[in-house]
C-alpha cells in the first residue's frame, strides 16, 4: 500500500514540532547537570540564527523543524513507495 506524501508529511511535522517543544521545555527544567544543560543549549545553538530562548529564535526553530520534517517525510514516502512491487 502506497503512502500519501501529504498525510505522512503533516504527521512528520506534528511529531517534529512536538519533539522540538519537549526539548525546549526540557532545557528549562533543572533535571540535568550544569554540563548537560550547557551541552543541550549548545546543540540548539548549532541551528543557524538560533539564540537560546529568544522569541525570534524559537519561531526560527519551528520553521527549521517544519522544513526538516517535510524533507524527511518526502524521502521516507519516496523510499517506501518506490520499494513496492506489483505481483
Amino acid at each position: 500500500m502506497k503512502l500519501s506524501l501529504k498525510s505522512y508529511g503533516w504527521k512528520c511535522v506534528l511529531g517534529a514540532e512536538v519533539a522540538y517543544f519537549v526539548c525546549l521545555f526540557g532545557g528549562l527544567l533543572a533535571i540535568r547537570s550544569v554540563k548537560g544543560s550547557e551541552l543541550h543549549h549548545a546543540l540548539f545553538e548549532t541551528l543557524p540564527g538560533f539564540i537560546w530562548l529568544n522569541t525570534g529564535s524559537v519561531l526560527l526553530g519551528v520553521f527549521y523543524m517544519f522544513i526538516f520534517a517535510w524533507i524527511f517525510g518526502a524521502y521516507f514516502v519516496w523510499m517506501h513507495n518506490s520499494s513496492l512491487t506489483n505481483k
